[in-house]
């Protein structure tokens, strides 16, 4: 063999542990899961509130809302005089400010919503309380011959008595016990459906 032939240098033989971590890489840490968002705090006054009359008809009420100075209960039809005599002697909501309805075609049935506050008790000087409660709703009305029917709340609150009437002629929700369940804004022989019904169409009249 002569003096001046190259020798190759022999290939490095390939770590099996080095290959492996190359080719299969740890796998990345998942990130964190976000924490569970914890439901906001209801203002203590407003719940008190909403617990006494769930805790007195039970369940024949619902809280439908808690807010800082608004309360919103549902009411079973049966039950909406006796909540509504509680509201005013029990918890001092003295005066009712406004009622107001809504059409629930897909459910046959209309909700009618008193607001309640309070003239005389300084406590609940900013307080509005929701009473809602709703009327079978009929697909051929004939207001104040038909089960479109609710208990009228006038003996309790002597100023709903203009809005269950408007009520009436607005939506065909007829109040029983109601001392003059007569048409408030239309004529008297409105034959087409209650105007704020959502299947009304105006006719031109």
């Amino acid at each position: 063999m002569s003096s001046d032939s190259k020798v190759e240098p022999a290939e490095k033989s390939e770590d099996p542990k080095t290959s492996t971590e190359t080719k299969n890489p740890p796998p990345k840490p998942s990130p964190p899961k976000p924490a569970p968002k914890s439901e906001p705090e209801l203002p203590a006054f407003e719940k008190s509130i909403a617990d006494r009359i769930v805790e007195k008809f039970g369940d024949k009420t619902s809280i439908s809302s808690i807010k800082t100075d608004r309360v919103g209960i549902k009411v079973e039809r049966d039950k909406i005089h006796e909540v509504a005599e509680f509201a005013r002697d029990v918890l001092k909501f003295d005066h009712a400010d406004s009622v107001a309805g809504v059409d629930y075609p897909q459910d046959k049935e209309i909700e009618v919503v008193y607001h309640l506050s309070s003239y005389t008790e300084p406590s609940l000087s900013r307080q509005i309380l929701e009473l809602a409660t709703r009327a079978q709703r009929e697909e051929d009305p004939i207001p104040g011959q038909d089960a479109t029917r609710l208990p009228s709340l006038r003996d309790i609150f002597y100023s709903v008595e203009f809005h269950e009437r408007e009520v009436f002629e607005m939506l065909g929700v007829y109040f029983e016990g109601h001392p003059d369940n007569r048409r408030l804004l239309l004529p008297e022989d409105w034959a087409d459906l209650p105007p704020l019904r959502k299947d009304f169409r105006n006719k031109g009249r």
